[in-house]
């Protein structure tokens, strides 16, 4: 079940949020994404940008969204692609 705060992201189909890159704060945009696994598709947070992981943990964990830049994909805790499953 989304939260809220991601059925708004994904109804706006994007965000913007401050993420520290190389010892700096950027505000970068996140793009709503849908990624074809198996017979499915989940829905994720995506920036071709480079993040370090354990930013890209925090932004997933605070949106309550799977979130991939170029270098890795994380998801909240506790939760999987099959949480995220959209018809």
């Amino acid at each position: 079940m989304l939260s809220e705060t991601a059925k708004q992201i994904i109804e706006r189909g994007a965000i913007s949020v401050k993420v520290k890159r190389a010892g700096m704060t950027q505000n970068i945009e996140f793009k709503a994404k849908r990624i074809r696994a198996g017979n499915v598709e989940f829905i994720e947070l995506f920036s071709d940008r480079v993040i370090d992981m354990n930013e890209i943990l925090r932004i997933s964990n605070e949106l309550e969204l799977p979130v991939e830049a170029s270098n890795g994909r994380a998801f909240p805790n506790g939760k999987s692609a099959k949480d995220f499953i959209v018809s």
